[in-house]
């Protein structure tokens, strides 16, 4: 008899950590060892029509989501896969699913979470040291005893793996990608991919509206200019939101005079094959982020398979992935973490995160679009590396390995064992009365 799995986490929605619980689903159901269930649940306020019809992958993962909470039997597995805080243990094993942190430091309810379960498993290395180094002083209430707060239960790494059937160089384009580039009259373009979420201007974790204020800074005036794609949202495709990012967009291009190059706001659902299209069109020539931090850096790998020169921070969760020989990596300093930049309950005083030299992104992003060919030779060989080394195939072959280690195999067969038989008269057939066989 199979082992039962469930799964709890938001698959349906379009979220990071959406993709990263499909991903889970979708290596756990082709494993076929299994007995999988899925429960789905909200992640804020993304939407959650994620699980595409015909998608042959969606369409298993559909078939094994709950309809009631209620379950048969206690699960041999719970893989929670949520922020740590809200990690719970249900089954006789429990297993902590988690992208991590993007600062120096996670909150200490955090590390309470993930001492409730068995195991935990991130997706960088730099989550696992964060979780690693933190430490919190406490004093029971009642007591008055004192102590520390730290990781005790074992952690594994487990990135988030692409999936090179969906993402990968080409050239073929739908009607509605075409559509969309088609008002975008500048053939040389950077392009962002991710979300506009908490914290005021120039205090939003991947830093869009001082990537716009440099962007405009360093190409504005000039004779020759490239645009700017940003794809992005605040977690919803609302018409109000489109127009709070094209309100966010203009603030800081009112902080600049001059000629300003042109910047195109992409707001909308896109499938992974019309992201994968995006990320390969002709009019985009280079992927650019400034982010703070990265618990993994999903975008910047799914990029990564198109052969383009990508620019970012040279710190956090992406450096698994990423490095000086292969892309256009932005150095600078550690900083603290703006209060308006997480909710209170994920903020902790004296968390850090990285900011990029802005001199120095200027001058990167200058040196791509005049010397473009120089960086297209390290770019195809990160594509060719990334698609072997971090493809969702390597994953599952890496998930497979953690979950043997920690969950014991019951038998795939039960041996039946027929009845002795007795000496009867010759003139009499002998009587068996063989076991009833049960589907196992």
């Amino acid at each position: 008899m199979k082992q039962q799995i469930l799964v709890t986490g938001p698959v349906k929605t379009r979220s990071g950590y959406g993709n990263h619980a499909r991903d889970i689903c979708r290596a756990l159901i082709e494993l076929d060892k299994y007995d999988v269930v899925i429960n789905s649940v909200r992640w804020g306020n993304t939407p959650m029509n994620a699980l595409e019809e015909g998608n042959e992958h969606h369409e298993a993962i559909k078939s094994r989501i709950l309809q009631s909470p209620q379950l048969s039997k206690q699960p041999e597995l719970h893989l929670h896969i949520v922020v740590p805080n809200e990690f719970t243990p249900i089954a006789k094993k429990n297993i902590g699913v988690t992208a991590g942190i993007e600062t120096t430091v996670p909150v200490p309810e955090w590390i309470d979470g993930m001492n409730r379960m068995d195991m935990n498993i991130v997706t960088s290395q730099f989550t696992k040291d964060g979780f690693d180094r933190a430490r919190f002083e406490f004093q029971d209430e009642k007591t008055g005893q004192k102590g520390e707060v730290k990781t005790v239960k074992p952690m594994e790494i487990l990135f988030e793996g692409v999936d090179t059937n969906e993402y990968f160089e080409t050239k073929d384009m739908d009607d509605d990608i075409t559509e969309a580039f088609d008002k975008i009259d500048t053939s040389w373009n950077f392009l962002f991919t991710g979300h506009w979420l908490q914290g005021k201007v120039g205090e939003d974790r991947k830093d869009i509206s001082m990537l716009i204020k440099v962007f405009c800074e360093t190409f504005k005036n000039q004779k020759k200019q490239p645009g700017l794609i940003l794809k992005t949202s605040s977690a919803s495709f609302s018409v109000l939101d489109r127009e709070e990012m094209l309100k966010k967009i203009n603030n800081v291009k009112q902080t600049i005079a001059g000629d300003l190059p042109k910047i195109y706001l992409l707001h909308g659902e896109l499938t992974d094959n019309q992201m994968n299209q995006l990320y390969n069109h002709p009019k985009v020539k280079a992927h650019i982020s400034l982010t703070h931090g990265e618990g993994f850096g999903r975008p910047l790998l799914e990029s990564s398979l198109s052969g383009k020169p990508i620019i970012t921070s040279a710190w956090s969760g992406h450096m698994d992935f990423l490095n000086s020989k292969n892309s256009i990596l932005i150095s600078g300093n550690l900083v603290d973490v703006p209060k308006s930049s997480f909710p209170e309950n994920m903020y902790v005083k004296g968390a850090q995160w990285f900011t990029v030299n802005y001199e120095l992104t200027s001058r990167s992003m200058l040196d791509v679009f005049n010397n473009y060919k120089k960086y297209t030779m390290g770019a195809n060989k990160l594509a060719k590396i990334n698609s072997s080394l971090f493809s969702l195939k390597k994953m599952e072959t890496e998930f497979e390995k953690i979950l043997d280690k920690y969950l014991p195999e019951f038998p795939d067969e039960v041996k039946l064992e027929l009845p002795k038989l007795k000496k009867v008269n010759k003139s009499e057939p002998p009587k068996v009365k063989l076991p009833k066989l049960k589907r196992v």
